[in-house]
């Protein structure tokens, strides 16, 4: 079964990233094994368009390698979507433990439509931190390399959703 809109497809990769203006060797950020493969439905994966572009007719079996430049992954970094914000804001109530609060961590965090998105910390302003709200992979070239595990039809039930049932929320 070929790779189409809405079957649900299992992929192993590995992922590299390299800055566009540097020469230096991709290093690995993500790898999917047959233990834990990635599964999304096609046309829903969340990932850049491009991605799916590329997988678009590949059969069970098949083997991938494209890289997606800068603009056709995650773009450049915003400035606007770096702020501060009142560490009054984010307590432990809320679930936020000081020692998540440091310098170079991921805060969980939702949206204003309650999806949940990462920041990353970049300054402690002592009152105030500076977080990043670019996507981890802005101005990196990701580099994929896998093979097609499994293609399927998806259930009425996982297409209601958007997503395959009996994957754990991976973030990307």
């Amino acid at each position: 079964m070929e790779i189409s809109n809405n079957k649900v497809v299992g992929l192993t990769y590995e992922l590299k990233v390299s800055k566009a203006d540097e020469e230096s060797a991709p290093f690995s950020v993500e790898v999917r094994d047959q233990e834990d493969p990635f599964y999304f439905i096609f046309g829903n994966s969340g990932l850049p368009e491009k991605f799916e572009s590329y997988l678009v007719d590949k059969n069970e079996g098949d083997h991938f390698n494209f890289v997606l430049e800068v603009n056709e992954a995650y773009g450049e970094a915003d400035d606007e979507l770096i702020v501060d914000i009142a560490k009054a804001q984010l307590t432990e109530e809320r679930g936020f433990k000081p020692e998540m609060l440091q310098e170079g961590n991921f805060l969980p965090l939702v949206d204003e439509e309650g999806y949940p998105m990462q920041a990353k910390v970049l300054k402690d302003l002592g009152e105030d931190l500076l977080l990043d709200f670019n996507h981890p992979l802005v101005d990196f070239k990701l580099h994929f390399d896998g093979e097609v595990l499994e293609v399927r039809d998806a259930s009425p039930e996982e297409l209601a959703h958007g997503h395959v049932h009996g994957e754990h929320g991976h973030q990307h």
